[in-house]
């Protein structure tokens, strides 16, 4: 029986802050697969994990690294503190009301990339974006590294379509969405379905069920033991 990977969602922030060192040391120990966390881009060019586009009143990308807390990792923090495990890395970019900047030359993506091949990671993880634009444009920077699209507010087999003529990886929906008929064509399609945020036991047991490929969670503890 296919066993679906578990992703602790921007860490173990249950018991840690979440998208911190602390977060994925502790993610690390409880044994999960892998993380999920988000990364931005500073106004002088350091990739830093957060999920919210501010701090308080402060907008990250429009503060240097250094008037950001001290609890705010760079990525490279991040991912050090994740070997060993996989890291599903959600490219913060996306042209939404909530979202105070958005960078269309491609050039984030190029450095999310970028950075990942310095730091011997592109074998480790997988690249995410709600902004279909951005996926695009690590696909034609990077051939090989997997790419997954986040989907919201897309239906899910018209998205798995885009994705497959886009040569992505995977399509990363949430998990209500999700049907067998979905997965049959995901199959079809060669794509990988990655969940989120999967926190009921009884959401967990269906995803696990219908074959996703991971499920990322606030409660990776428990979603472990229903899976493996």
């Amino acid at each position: 029986m296919f066993v679906p990977a578990i992703y602790a969602h921007r860490g173990l922030h249950t018991s840690e802050r979440e998208n911190t060192v602390s977060a994925f040391l502790a993610a690390k120990e409880l044994g999960v697969d892998g993380v999920e966390l988000d990364v931005r881009r500073t106004s002088d060019g350091e990739l830093v994990v957060h999920h919210d586009p501010v701090i308080g009143e402060s907008v990250i990308a429009r503060c240097t690294r250094r008037e950001l807390p001290d609890h705010v990792p760079s990525l490279e923090q991040a991912m050090d503190a994740c070997r060993g495990i996989r890291v599903n890395v959600e490219i913060k970019n996306i042209q939404h009301p909530s979202e105070p900047t958005y960078d269309p030359t491609g050039d984030f993506a190029r450095q999310v990339v970028g950075s990942l091949h310095d730091w011997n990671w592109a074998d480790s993880v997988m690249i995410s974006s709600f902004d279909l634009a951005t996926c695009a444009v690590v696909r034609s920077i990077d051939p090989v590294i997997p790419i997954g699209w986040l989907i919201w507010d897309v239906e899910i087999t018209s998205a798995m379509t885009q994705a497959h003529v886009l040569g992505l990886d995977a399509v990363n929906p949430y998990f209500s969405t999700v049907t067998p008929e979905a997965m049959s064509l995901a199959g079809e399609l060669e794509l990988s379905v990655n969940v989120w945020t999967v926190n009921n036991p009884t959401d967990i047991t269906a995803m696990a069920a219908l074959g996703v490929a991971s499920i990322i969670t606030d409660d990776p503890k428990t979603a472990m033991a229903l899976v493996r």
